[in-house]
């Protein structure tokens, strides 16, 4: 479930750097950041639905199991790194309306 919550939280932030434009400072790393972080949470989860189908129970089996669970730990790992730049760089929603100059006074 904590992948899901990510993988949303990258989608939305996604989504404000692309509302914000070309224009803003980090653009082009900021897109490339999330659309990695995006993919590799993809992979992840393919991972651990093909960890998950496979019998632990079978010796013969476990030395592969292994192996795809410390990929799937790496991974994570670089997604977590990749989620503190993304945070670092700093995504800022852009909100519904435009903000609109100083009121007029009548």
């Amino acid at each position: 479930m904590l992948d899901v919550a990510l993988f949303m939280a990258n989608a939305t932030q996604l989504k404000a750097v692309l509302e914000q434009g070309p224009s803003f400072t980090y653009y082009v790393t900021l897109i490339t950041l999330i659309s990695l972080s995006l993919a590799l949470q993809l992979v992840i989860g393919i991972l651990l639905i093909i960890i998950a189908r496979k019998n632990l129970n079978d010796v013969s089996k476990q030395q592969d199991l292994d192996m795809l669970n410390n990929v799937a730990t790496a991974l994570v790992f670089i997604t977590v790194l990749l989620n503190i730049f993304i945070t670092a760089f700093g995504v800022q929603k852009t909100g519904l309306y435009p903000s609109r100059g100083p009121r007029e006074v009548q």
